[in-house]
This record gives C-alpha cells, sequence and structure tokens, in this order.
C-alpha cells in the first residue's frame, strides 16, 4: 500500500504537517519554524504501511526493532510479520526493560552491529533506546503504543542510582501512531497521557512566574501550538476515554505538539514544573510504599494539587509576603536521607532568596502585585475546568484514587521544590508561609 494512496494518512495530523515541512508560522515573530523529526504520522491504521514508512527514513540500514512483552503483542509482533522481506531488521524482545543507565548501557551492547533501533512502545523502551542510540551515534524511529507526550521530545527520562534525570538526548527519525492499536491501549495509559498535557496549565503559570521573578528563559512557542487544540481536546475528555478515534486523534496530535516543545525551548519546562517535581519526588522516594502509579498519572495528581496552588496564591489581589529561603536540614535528613543534603544545597542555589532578595521582592509586590498576576492568570485554566475534564477521561485525580499514602503524598508536596532547580508556585508558597496551610486544606 502505498502512503499516498492512503486516504486516512494525514488526515489527523493538522498543523503537524506544517511543521513537519518547515511552513508553520509563529504568529509571535511571523517567522517559519519546522521540528528536527522528519516524519510524525497520525493515522487510523498503519498496518501494512510499516515497511515503508522504515525504509523511507532508514534506508539501507540495518535495525534493530525492540520491544518489551506488552508493546509486542500490541503491536511488534505485527510490525515484523510485515516487513518480512522488506527491510533489513532483526526483532528483539526485551523480557524486563528499565529506563535506568544499566538499562541504556544494556541498549548499547544491542546497537554494535546495527545502525540504529527502531522501538515499539512503551515510554521505558523508547526512553531507553533513544539515549543508547544518541550516545552511540546512531539513529532510531518510534511506533508509539499509547497517545503521550515522550516519543516526540528530544529528552530521555532515566534514572541513576535510583535519581530519575531528564537528560538531553536527540529526536527519532519518524514517530508513528496507529490510532486503532491506541484505541486498544489501557484505558489508564490514556487517562495519563490526557493527565500529562492538560498540565500545561501548571507548568506555564510556573514558567513565566520564573522568568518573571528570577528573569529565567522563557518562550511562547509551544503554547501558540497547544492553543490550536486544547480547548477542543477539554471538550472531548469524555470521548477520548470511550476510545473515539477521531478524540484520540486530537489527543495524540497534542501530546505529539507537547513533546515537540523541546524543539523550541531547548528545554522541558515548557511542561514540567511544579507537577512534574512532585511525580519525580514520589518516583525517588516512595520506594515499598509506591502504588505502581505511572508518570501520567502523577502527573495528573499534582497537576490538580498545582492548581490549586496557583489559584489560591495568584488570584489573590493581595500580594503573599516573602521570608528568607529555609532548608530544613533536619527534615530532609529524616524524609530523604542525610546524602540527598548536599545534592538539594547546591540545587536550590539558583532559587535562594537571602534577605535582601526577599526584601525586592516584597517591594516589587506592593507596587505591582496586580501587574505581575495578571499574566499569570491568563494562562491558567479554571480549577474546575481541570477537575471535571480529568474526571470525564477517567484519570486519577487524588492520592486516593491511586491509592498512594495521603500522609507520603503531602511529602512530596511540601518537599519536591528541594530537588528540582525550578522555580515554581511550591517555592512561592514556600518562601511566603503558605505551603503548609495550603497542603492540609
Amino acid at each position: 500500500m502505498n502512503l499516498q494512496k492512503n486516504t486516512n494518512m494525514n488526515k489527523h495530523n493538522g498543523v503537524i504537517d506544517d511543521l513537519s515541512n518547515g511552513k508553520w508560522i509563529n504568529p509571535a515573530d511571523n517567522k517559519n519554524y519546522g521540528i528536527p523529526i522528519k516524519k510524525i504520522e497520525i493515522s487510523e491504521s498503519l498496518d501494512g504501511l510499516e515497511a515503508e514508512l522504515i525504509n523511507k527514513l532508514h534506508p539501507n540500514q540495518k535495525l534493530l526493532l525492540v520491544s518489551d512483552p506488552f508493546t509486542y503483542k500490541a503491536m511488534g509482533s505485527r510490525i515484523i510479520n510485515n516487513i518480512k522481506g522488506k527491510a533489513n531488521i532483526h526483532e528483539y524482545v526485551w523480557e524486563k526493560p528499565s529506563s535506568s543507565i544499566e538499562g541504556v548501557d544494556f541498549l548499547r551492547t544491542k546497537l554494535q552491529n546495527y545502525d540504529g533501533m527502531i522501538a515499539v512502545g512503551s515510554g521505558t523502551v523508547s526512553d531507553s533506546i533513544k539515549y543508547a542510540t544518541f550516545l552511540e551515534k546512531k539513529v532510531y524511529s518510534v511506533f508509539a503504543t499509547t497517545p503521550m507526550n515522550a516519543y516526540t521530545t528530544g529528552t530521555a527520562s532515566i534514572s541513576f542510582k535510583g535519581i530519575k534525570k531528564s537528560l538531553v538526548a536527540h529526536y527519532a527519525q519518524g514517530v508513528f501512531f496507529d490510532l486503532e492499536v491506541l484505541s486498544k491501549c489501557p484505558k489508564r495509559l490514556t487517562a495519563a497521557a490526557f493527565a500529562d498535557v492538560i498540565c500545561r496549565t501548571t507548568a506555564q503559570v510556573d514558567w513565566l512566574m520564573s522568568h518573571k521573578l528570577l528573569n529565567t528563559d522563557y518562550q511562547p512557542t509551544p503554547y501558540y501550538l497547544l492553543a490550536l487544540y486544547e480547548n477542543e481536546m477539554i471538550k472531548n475528555a469524555s470521548s477520548i476515554a470511550s476510545g473515539d478515534i477521531n478524540a484520540l486523534a486530537l489527543l495524540t496530535r497534542i501530546s505529539a505538539i507537547m513533546g515537540l516543545g523541546t524543539s523550541f525551548t531547548q528545554t522541558t519546562h515548557v511542561g514540567s514544573m511544579g507537577e512534574h517535581g512532585i511525580s519525580h519526588y514520589i518516583d525517588m522516594f516512595a520506594k515499598d510504599i509506591h502504588p505502581g502509579t505511572s508518570h501520567g498519572e502523577q502527573v495528573g495528581i499534582a497537576t490538580i494539587s498545582i492548581s490549586k496552588f496557583q489559584n489560591a496564591i495568584l488570584n489573590n489581589d493581595s500580594p503573599p509576603t516573602i521570608n528568607p529561603t529555609e532548608i530544613p536540614e533536619e527534615e530532609i535528613i529524616q524524609k530523604l536521607g542525610e546524602p540527598m543534603l548536599d545534592n538539594i544545597k547546591e540545587i536550590m542555589k539558583p532559587k535562594l532568596f537571602d534577605t535582601e532578595k526577599s526584601d525586592y521582592i516584597n517591594n516589587f509586590f506592593s507596587k505591582n502585585w496586580l501587574e505581575f498576576v495578571q499574566p499569570l492568570r491568563e494562562k491558567m485554566l479554571d480549577y474546575n475546568t481541570i477537575w471535571n475534564s480529568m474526571g470525564e477521561c477517567g484519570a486519577l485525580r487524588t492520592p486516593e484514587d491511586a491509592k498512594l499514602d495521603s500522609n507520603f503524598y503531602k511529602d512530596a508536596l511540601k518537599y519536591a521544590r528541594f530537588i528540582r532547580d525550578r522555580y515554581t508556585i511550591l517555592d512561592l508558597a514556600g518562601d511566603s508561609n503558605q505551603l503548609d496551610g495550603l497542603i492540609n486544606v
């Protein structure tokens, strides 16, 4: 089957086609923008098209197709059957994938006799291949098995001795979304993907706030793209949950755009601020009481918490009073272990407020608070909109939904600000002595 003759192709790509062709015009500067991924395809079905997609991007290359036991059943076995005799590809089912540096090193040994890899889902497989091929200076493409945003990013989430890091890697040559496959993935993964893109609102507010207070970099380009589809996605939350192909295509498109944000900003800040810090805290420190929730599920729960905090503080017409930043060393040693304390002191340096800085901010707030919060309010989704749409999509919304220990989650809200150098509403709430009160509401 020829790609050009398949009427289902390109139907669901929307603005992504303009980005792939370098023809999207950014309204902020009227310049044309493109993306580093050569081909993104969102199609109702890619069955029978796999060899053509691969050969077009990987001509005359010897490739290893990697899946895990779940993604092999979902799509990997079909791909192998469809490309036999049509491409130079071998298969490998990674029985116990791990998005750790050990897992990456293992894949690097598998890469030695190949020009690149083809990943078949999941986030663990995709991120590990992304980083392994980056280190080996080889190429990869990915067939997605969920509608999440990690497939189109140029970064990889990899653990080092239990500490998760977002690392600069490289982009796939091609990212392929088969909506029929996606419609059959576990509903909780679809809901998690929804949660992981609706966090746009909390991430943008945090990032813009950091820019205004600390003069950190801020680039709005990805948000113009996300705004094309966000409201429609929210309105179709229940249809996404029911597996409607058109609604699922909408979620997939906005997820792909969210992932592409890193190509415009060279940072994950565009969709990863306070809410992601909370998710990282859970993954790093829950250990035996971790309920097995996915990254996206945790981000969804955290997005609701961060939204509550942002609405409470930034919708108040009176400014908070900022105090010098205090690092609760004894509490951190008790909760996180003494080895973490030195790391935290280093992490906190870029956003540590001393007396002079606090006085300066308080003086600024006293004169300019409403002017300061107005653009932040414009970026915020209403809390009830987030809560209701996530419910309609079937996403987890509370630690109780996730069977996550409530006291541990309160610790995550309180201490997550100390494990990343990104300034967020958690820092503003902490330095103004409001965080404990908000957590316990």
